[in-house]
């Protein structure tokens, strides 16, 4: 008994450990979706305001404005085509492992742009545009080489891919095309000539006998020996081994039961 309600104990404990477990994992998991919405839409608002400046607004606001546009909309590109290529090629990790560097420099300078933004003193702004339009134009550039470098080697790939892709294809096609030619026949079937009825062997049941069948049952039979015949005689095992009887040997007759025309009948004897 205590050691059912030990069990049970331990089932309970453990049960709630998972259901806090998965808890746990879902508010994270929904905390993350919701982030990522809220980043997203932040990002939407700041993209179309900074839009909105650098068309509505002239002078250093509309300057920095357009900076901020270009800088941002040139990293979030090249961040998307790296992660997006990452996943089928692994030899841009190491790409994606310098833009993220790269990316460090871009926030940073954001950060400033977006503190000049801010700033009343617009003539000392406007002395550090030059500066600071060279830093966003090496960022935007490092940030293009990266993504058009793995565009190029993505497409790359698919062009060779594509290609031997094409050449397998020919081959195939080629050989499906390849229909006519010879076929081997077997020479037997274009023979249409009649039977010979005398062509069986006498006294046999066989009938008819077609000149193919008789070609191929004179291929079958088995050759005789040279030396069988060799004294005269047969060879009697080779006959016996093939299953067929040797013929009777001829036995000579007595010489002493020979009869001659000179000689004369033996008389019969009487008994009286």
């Amino acid at each position: 008994m205590e050691a059912a309600i030990v069990i049970m104990a331990l089932l309970f404990v453990a049960l709630v450990a998972l259901g806090v477990y998965a808890t746990v994992k879902v508010v994270k998991a929904a905390k993350r979706g919701v982030d990522r919405t809220i980043n997203q839409a932040r990002r939407t608002v700041e993209d179309t305001t900074l839009r909105a400046k650098s068309y509505g607004q002239g002078g250093v606001a509309g300057e920095l404005a357009q900076l901020r546009l270009s800088l941002r909309t040139s990293m979030r590109a090249t961040q998307d085509a790296l992660q997006a290529g990452v996943a089928e090629d692994a030899s841009l990790r190491e790409s994606l492992d310098l833009f993220r560097r790269l990316s460090a420099h871009g926030q940073e300078l954001d950060e400033d742009l977006k503190r000049l933004e801010r700033e009343p003193d617009r003539s000392r702004v406007a002395g550090q545009l030059t500066d600071l339009r060279k830093r966003t134009e090496q960022i935007t550039q490092s940030a293009e080489s990266l993504r058009w470098a793995a565009r190029d080697r993505a497409r790359k790939f698919a062009e060779d891919d594509l290609s031997s892709l094409s050449a397998q294809i020919d081959m195939e096609a080629g050989a499906l095309r390849h229909w006519s030619g010879p076929a081997a026949q077997d020479p037997a079937a274009d023979d249409f000539s009649w039977p010979d009825a005398s062509a069986a062997a006498p006294g046999a049941d066989q009938g008819q006998v077609w000149p193919a069948d008789a070609e191929a049952a004179a291929g079958q039979r088995p050759e005789a020996r040279p030396d069988a015949h060799a004294n005269g005689r047969p060879d009697a095992q080779a006959a016996g081994a093939q299953g067929q009887q040797p013929p009777p040997a001829i036995t000579a007759r007595d010489p002493r039961q020979a009869a001659y025309p000179w000689e004369k009948s033996a008389r019969p004897e009487t008994t009286t």
